[in-house]
């Protein structure tokens, strides 16, 4: 379904190139100061503009249509809008027959009964993230005194961050695509975070993850490079009595609760099935494998504006996560 959270509610709407799309939020507190500024810092983030990503470019002038009012947050449920201006709807119609390979259009089509909005990948498009970024900018100021740095770490197999330049010139060059590995590190969290079995912070937090289209992967704290260690070496010894550990391979989290150390997500993102190479893939009208030309205008590394969404999908999950827990403390 489109809804998501318990407290810290969320419904996303709207296709790549329908007449909007947009989120309406709900459990949202009265009285946090808000206006359409709070959004620009990271709606700049997740535009394109930059070398590998797409040529279509948007406002993404966030209309606040309710939720709102003199400046401050009502209590009422926050509908956010985006309206869509810039579309070119006719470099999609050759792929309902002709699907493109790692993308959702051959499945959206079945699932739909063809019925589906096929323009720009539809429900399935990066424009919906529109609606988690704005969502998660509500959640961040719910979440005061966190902190949030969000880096790539590996783009294409390579970590030597001096030459991502280079990598994304000769994906763009090569008309390919290039994914990589996104790191979110949360610090000055509270101690409790987390309804364990499966509300637990992992839980929460990996679903709106893997809700993100292109997330093929979550691990957090030191995560799979864990199973190289014994349990003596991965342990993190606590050395005081706020809870802080010497080492910090769980992540900040233990029994799916947050333990007070710094929260350590990594999220392993596709390269973006659109790409403008030629490639040989089952063309259903004609009942055979044909090369398939993929127009449109599309990201090379859709990385790089998913950074800001990773991160602001995070903070979505701790907010929901910090209303329970405030709720079940006033109700002990």
């Amino acid at each position: 379904m489109n809804h998501i959270g318990r407290l810290f509610q969320l419904s996303i709407y709207g296709e790549s190139h329908g007449g909007a799309v947009g989120v309406v939020v709900d459990g949202i507190k009265p009285g946090i100061k808000l206006d359409k500024e709070d959004f620009n810092k990271d709606l700049t983030r997740r535009k394109s503009g930059s070398i590998g990503t797409t040529p279509r470019i948007e406002p993404d002038d966030v209309i606040i249509d309710s939720g709102v009012f003199n400046g401050y947050t009502t209590g009422a449920p926050i509908s956010l809008r985006f309206l869509n201006t810039n579309t070119k709807s006719k470099d999609y119609s050759n792929l309902v027959k002709h699907p493109r390979p790692s993308h959702a259009d051959y499945v959206a089509n079945v699932k739909y009964d063809g019925f589906n909005d096929y323009r720009g990948g539809g429900h399935f498009s990066g424009r919906l993230t529109l609606g988690i970024v704005s969502a998660g900018v509500i959640a961040k100021k719910m979440l005061e005194g966190v902190e949030f740095k969000t880096t790539i770490t590996n783009l294409g197999g390579e970590t030597d961050k001096s030459k991502f330049q280079d990598i994304l010139k000769k994906c763009v060059d090569d008309n390919d695509s290039v994914g990589g590995i996104i790191e979110v590190r949360v610090n000055n969290l509270p101690v409790g975070l987390g309804e364990p079995y499966f509300d637990s912070c992992e839980s929460v937090i990996s679903h709106l993850l893997f809700s993100i289209g292109g997330i093929k992967g979550v691990e957090f704290g030191i995560g799979f490079d864990g199973v190289d260690l014994y349990g003596s070496s991965y342990n993190d010894m606590i050395i005081d009595n706020t809870g802080k550990c010497k080492t910090n391979n769980n992540g900040g989290i233990n029994g799916g609760i947050t333990n007070g150390n710094e929260m350590v997500i990594r999220v392993a993102v596709k390269p973006t099935p659109s790409i403008g190479k030629p490639q040989d893939t089952f063309n259903f009208e004609h009942n055979m494998i044909e090369e398939l030309k993929i127009e449109g205008r599309h990201d090379a590394a859709i990385i790089l504006r998913a950074m800001v969404v990773v991160e602001n999908a995070i903070a979505i999950g701790l907010a929901d996560l910090k209303l329970i827990n405030d709720a079940l403390k006033k109700n002990v």
